[in-house]
């Protein structure tokens, strides 16, 4: 079993900044759109404020696979049974024109960014891809 969290760190109004922990240990920087979901919305919540495209998922504890992405023709983690929202997958990219709701994976050494994503979206791919058991809490 593996256990990711993220901590959401930074809430700007145009994206949100993060720390991706694996097992407890600290991996990478992420970003995501703006967080402007609470925790424990119901789905008519959900779709009154959500903006597509530009919201962050909600807080809360999600089950990860890691599969083919039709979209991107390689092996990514994929959240499962996020309300509202279909497709949500940890990938790389640097900004939030980046992501449609997605994690983004990187180093946030700019502001608004996150850099040298392709590693660490391959080196997350490669820990997760042999899991029995996966799961992502996001607080």
């Amino acid at each position: 079993m593996i256990k990711l969290l993220l901590k959401r760190i930074a809430r700007k109004p145009s994206y949100t900044i993060g720390k991706l922990f694996v097992d407890g240990v600290y991996f990478c920087d992420t970003l995501e759109d703006t967080d402007r979901l609470d925790k424990g919305m119901s789905l008519d919540e959900i779709k009154a404020k959500k903006i597509p495209g530009q919201t962050a998922i909600p807080e809360g504890t999600y089950k990860v696979i890691v599969n083919t992405s039709p979209k991107f023709k390689r092996l990514l983690p994929r959240l499962v049974n996020v309300l509202g929202y279909e497709g949500v997958l940890i990938h790389r990219g640097n900004t939030a024109a980046d992501t449609a709701g997605c994690i983004l994976v990187g180093e946030n050494k700019q502001v608004g960014k996150v850099l040298n994503s392709t590693y660490y979206e391959e080196r997350l791919v490669d820990m997760l891809k042999y899991a029995d058991d996966i799961s992502i809490e996001i607080v």
